[in-house]
């Protein structure tokens, strides 16, 4: 997809969201209309295209399919882990007619603690350079590929304690993102906490 083409993937990503913000949302007491809804950091990754979808009421990875890819047999609220630079993330089916099937992994909701649509854009950001960080890869995503065929069912489960520890729930990328506390301060506390040390 060229650059043109994300643009226009972004403008209409936006242009959706607001109007869902106006149509479904605008009562709704879990949005802080402090954030404005954004779509962030849109790139290619694999065959597929990711970025960071912004809203008054939730800030999430977003997966879009790309042109030679067809979700359309995908069910609803199913869920699929997904390998990054970071790691091991788990993201959910999802739909909306405008926009099609898409997979979503929460990062923050509701989006109250921001205390401006600055912060959340920065977050935001930031969140797209930690999950392409390899340093952030933990001991649990170390076998990666073992972890991956016991979930497709080509490596048979064991009982021995030692393997079944491998195979742990897949984290939430806010709760990697939250180790080292230093990770935790820039996510959660520096662009936001005016009274803790930076």
């Amino acid at each position: 997809m060229s650059d043109s083409n994300i643009q226009q993937k972004v403008e209409a990503l936006e242009s959706i969201y607001n109007q869902i913000y106006k149509e479904r949302m605008a009562d709704v007491p879990i949005t802080n209309d402090k954030i404005e809804v954004s779509a962030i950091a849109f790139q290619r990754w694999q065959e597929s295209y990711l970025g960071v979808m912004v809203t008054p009421w939730f800030m999430n990875l977003m997966l879009l399919p790309g042109e030679t890819e067809n979700w359309d047999d995908k069910q609803e609220l199913s869920a699929r882990t997904h390998t990054f630079p970071s790691g091991n993330y788990e993201f959910i089916t999802g739909f909306e007619p405008d926009i099609g099937k898409y997979q979503m992994c929460s990062l923050f909701s509701p989006m109250f603690e921001f205390t401006d649509n600055d912060a959340a854009i920065e977050t935001a950001e930031a969140a797209i350079k930690e999950l392409m960080n390899t340093d952030n890869v933990e001991e649990t995503d170390i076998k990666t590929q073992q972890i991956e065929n016991i979930w497709n069912g080509v490596e048979e489960k064991t009982n021995d304690p030692k393997r079944q520890s491998q195979v742990e729930t897949t984290p939430t990328l806010s709760e990697k993102l939250e180790k080292p506390i230093s990770r935790r301060r820039l996510l959660r506390g520096t662009l936001m906490l005016k009274d803790d040390e930076k």
